[in-house]
């Protein structure tokens, strides 16, 4: 690995999302590693460091209506703030290309003028076309340069007849570039490989190459970290900024992220966006801590760290530049363990609220102390947090909580192994009739009671126990019983087991014989 010091001038840092759609987790990780170098490190080590969020939306075809408010509102979610930014203003905006085009026109214009770009005529049927023999020689695909060095009579011509036309930039045809990458070292590259990339398309909006270079410049960009897959195109970046006669800032590209089994993550192998993993009941705190570690490491062992351990142990030079694998269970595991061991029941209260209520178990947001059902759905939360992964997990564990009435379940249920239906009924009566002498408060004493009233029946402890569950709860298996009856409350537990009591009674002799049949295959 390649030790990175930082500059400790003042550090500037941006992360230049496209609204084209959701935010991928590769470009979270990308906002999160800019934002601890600028808000973390620098700041640690006594220098001055921002992080500046820039809208990339020159791609007009591609724009997705709502796609920028939506990256700032995950952005928000996942925990990262900005110094400067679309919504936020500052010294060296506007902060959305498309606000900016005139200056790309200005600095694409400035290149022609130098010598450092040209006008290309070629049109798309063209430029297919020559994709098309390339690839039927065999050859690398690419621009063919029929335009670089057109005569002063055939330029003015094809101005003259107004035929349309994008700036390319006219890259050295022989020698080397050389990129020098913070966690790889120097990088070579054949000038004889590179293409005269298009800096301004016809419809005189820039592409990715002009609009970055001169961005970065005009906003003072000191590292510019980026993923991997950037490497390609770095020396045609080096190149503009020195024809420019413009200092290039410190580059440093990410690690891919692989998806399990190698290649390229997507959603073939599960989700990919941020706002996907939101909706499935991720924390981001525990989608911070494991992307943060899909390429960087503290000591190689500690595993759990805190949005503020981050700050205060994350650098640069601890970047691996290996490819990292998305494991999905590992992301479930931090995320149960942020669930069951760093969150207060409070916090898992909130959070699992809009799930509730999306479901219907509660009432609509907003969502905080003073919601109505806040106190109901807080023991609950207590009692289940334990046992949650995920957020979208609570609705169906809390159902039988939160819910007046239990969904229908089969009468089979309520008879353990080796009882009668009989048996079982007899059992239930006792219960309900001593039920309105018990204090369900009083865990110990109630599981005392129950235990004692299985010995005057005869009963194993759990053949009791089991009619009683399946009664108030609809299912075989729950928390303990005896949290389980007083989170969900004497009434309702009264309520419940009479219910259960009304359906064996109405259960007919065939359905017992069928019962025990199936019990004994």
């Amino acid at each position: 690995m390649t030790t990175a010091t930082p500059d400790l001038s003042p550090v500037r840092v941006r992360f230049a999302p496209s609204p084209t759609g959701l935010l991928h987790v590769g470009g979270a990780r990308t906002a999160l590693f800019n934002w601890l170098l600028a808000h973390g490190e620098t700041r640690r080590h006594g220098g001055e460091g921002a992080f500046i969020l820039r809208i990339e939306d020159t791609d007009r075809n591609r724009y997705v209506e709502g796609a920028e408010e939506g990256i700032l509102d995950i952005l928000r979610w996942f925990g990262l703030e900005w110094d400067e930014g679309p919504d936020v203003g500052g010294p060296v905006g506007p902060y959305r290309q498309s606000e900016r085009t005139d200056l790309y026109r200005q600095h694409a214009d400035a290149l022609l003028e130098s010598g450092h770009a040209y006008r290309c005529f070629c049109t798309p049927e063209r430029l297919q076309r020559v994709r098309e023999e390339q690839q039927a020689r065999k050859e690398a695909p690419g621009y063919d340069r029929q335009c670089r060095d057109l005569t002063p009579e055939q330029l003015a011509a094809n101005l003259e007849a107004g035929r349309p036309f994008s700036i390319r930039f006219r890259m050295p045809l022989d020698g080397e570039t050389h990129v020098v990458d913070l966690l790889r070292g120097e990088i070579a590259f054949q000038n004889a490989n590179l293409e005269d990339l298009i800096l301004l398309k016809s419809d005189g909006y820039p592409t990715y190459h002009l609009a970055n270079v001169v961005d970065d410049h005009l906003m003072r960009i000191s590292h510019i970290l980026r993923g991997e897959e950037w490497i390609p195109t770095a020396p045609i970046h080096v190149r503009l900024y020195d024809a420019f006669g413009w200092e290039p800032p410190a580059f440093a590209h990410m690690p891919l992220i692989l998806a399990p089994g190698g290649g390229k993550l997507s959603k073939r192998h599960g989700s990919t966006a941020m706002e996907e993993f939101r909706a499935q009941g991720y924390l981001p705190e525990a989608l911070m801590n494991y992307l943060a570690l899909l390429g960087w490491s503290f000591d190689g062992t500690t595993e759990m760290f805190a949005r503020d351990d981050l700050l205060e142990k994350f650098t640069l030079g601890r970047v691996n530049p290996s490819p990292g694998t998305f494991d999905y269970a590992k992301l479930r595991w931090f995320n149960q363990q942020y669930i069951n061991h760093v969150l207060t029941v409070d916090d898992v209260t909130l959070r699992v609220m809009p799930f509730l209520a999306e479901a219907g178990l509660i009432g609509p947001g907003p969502f905080d102390r003073q919601h109505p059902d806040f106190a109901r759905v807080q023991p609950v939360a207590a009692l289940l947090k334990d046992r949650l992964e995920t957020l979208t997990e609570a609705p169906d564990l809390m159902d039988y909580f939160l819910r007046p009435d239990l969904a229908p379940y089969d009468p089979a249920l309520l008879i353990p192994k080796k009882m009668t239906r009989g048996e079982t009924l007899t059992a239930l009566e006792v219960v309900a009739s001593m039920l309105p002498r018990v204090d369900l408060e009083a865990e110990e004493a109630t599981e005392a009671r129950f235990r004692a009233l299985a010995d005057e029946l005869g009963l194993k402890a759990g053949s009791l126990f089991m009619p009683v569950r399946v009664a108030v709860t609809g299912r075989t298996q729950s928390p303990g019983l005896f949290e389980t009856l007083r989170a969900i409350g004497a009434e309702r537990v009264r309520q419940r087991i009479d219910e259960a009591i009304v359906l064996l009674r109405d259960w007919t002799p065939e359905d017992e014989l069928a019962t025990a049949a199936q019990a004994g295959d």
